[in-house]
């Protein structure tokens, strides 16, 4: 694959809005985790919430797809001028040959669970407010962006869990060689709502205490939500980073739990290191997927030490964030690149006491080194693995 210029790109998360309060979290050590409720949802976990999201309205002709979910893709548009660089480049291309590209598992969720307990007493039929298709529809986010940007290229959603929006840097990367974009908005946003909070405790993986991924203690991991956004352009001539190589494979080893090995994991960063057509070596610092549940971190040592042995520095960012499920991709594909801009290498926080039986190079305190290639790990639920590889500008 050639290389694709990223010439903006944000995320906004519980650490705060944009770049620059991202990486000065990162560099501070700072989580965005907190032990506090959401909505209805009384839990005993840790949650990273972007607040912001509870006050913001959609209005205007825009106004349909108010839900939390496009209020959060909303605030990431706003956030380092994003939306405004997408319009410009569409003034460059043309509003129709940039496509949008986003990944998500719970779009609108919270909005028909709120309704539901609206619907009529006597009838069951939900309220007339609730409108499904711009809120609760996996579609409706890459619809909101599309509008709310004034695009008019090919656009759809990828929900493969939480790979989904680090798979959508592939798609778009096959779209502009294809010949069929010019350039696309990728990444991804995902909100809390009462179906993932509920589903991950029933499912036993809520970690009680802050996350604690590569930790011997470690017992689950901590959501969080977030909206993620990269503008790849097939040409620029001031690009933030590069994308070298996205590598994809499926297992389809169980629902739930990864390959006990990392097979699937293995085949994601070797096809991403063959279409950057570079060595393990030549990669600096790798962003874990690390959710801090016993047997993703472990299997995913086993990955990363097949593929680039024991030596190579690498950290998973989910105790600052949280875990953001199908945003999760987006989001550590703009803390790599961060990393890559500002030669900084994240410490993986919460570690009291080392797993002395997963072997790979875990960065505990925050490290400054000048980078040159980073690649970032998502793995989701059904054996769905992704592996993006980025070099510095």
């Amino acid at each position: 694959m050639k290389r694709f210029a990223v010439s903006h790109y944000t995320l906004v998360t519980a650490l705060g809005h944009g770049l620059e309060a991202t990486l000065a979290a990162l560099q501070s050590d700072r989580t965005g985790l907190a032990a506090r409720p959401f909505e209805t949802a009384q839990l005993d976990t840790w949650l990273g919430v972007v607040d912001a999201a509870d006050t913001l309205t959609l209005g205007g002709e825009l106004a349909s797809f108010d839900c939390r979910n496009n209020r959060l893709a909303e605030l990431g548009l706003r956030a380092d001028g994003f939306g405004d660089a997408v319009r410009a480049a569409a003034a460059r291309w043309g509003a129709q040959r940039i496509g949008v590209f986003l990944g998500t598992s719970t779009a609108g969720i919270l909005q028909t669970e709120v309704a539901y307990r609206e619907r009529d007493a006597s009838t069951g039929a939900l309220p007339a407010w609730l409108h499904y298709g711009h809120t609760h529809n996996t579609y409706s986010v890459s619809a909101y962006v599309r509008a709310a940007l004034g695009l008019q290229g090919p656009a759809y959603v990828v929900s493969t869990a939480c790979s989904s929006s680090a798979k959508v840097f592939a798609a778009a990367a096959r779209m502009i060689d294809a010949g069929l974009v010019d350039a696309a908005v990728v990444g991804g946003v995902d909100s809390l709502c009462m179906t993932t909070l509920y589903g991950f405790a029933s499912l036993e993986l809520l970690s009680p205490q802050i996350c604690r991924p590569w930790d011997a203690a470690r017992n689950g991991l901590s959501l969080g939500e977030a909206a993620a956004f990269a503008l790849l352009e097939r040409e620029c001539a001031q690009p933030q980073a590069w994308l070298l190589g996205a590598g994809e494979s499926s297992d389809g080893h169980h629902m739930s739990s990864p390959h006990p090995e990392g097979a699937g994991a293995v085949r994601a960063m070797r096809a991403a290191l063959s279409q950057a057509k570079l060595q393990p070596s030549d990669v600096d610092y790798l962003n874990l997927h690390g959710t801090g549940t016993p047997g993703n971190d472990a299997a995913e040592d086993m990955a990363v030490c097949a593929v680039f042995g024991d030596d190579l520095p690498c950290s998973s960012t989910k105790g600052h964030t949280g875990h953001t499920l199908g945003a999760a991709g987006g989001v550590e594909a703009a803390i790599g690149m961060l990393a890559l801009a500002h030669g900084v290498m994240p410490a993986g926080l919460n570690v009291q006491t080392p797993d002395p039986a997963l072997r790979a190079n875990y960065v505990r305190e925050m490290q400054r080194k000048a980078l040159r290639v980073v690649a970032s790990n998502s793995f989701g639920f059904g054996g769905s693995n992704a592996c993006l590889i980025f070099g510095a500008a």
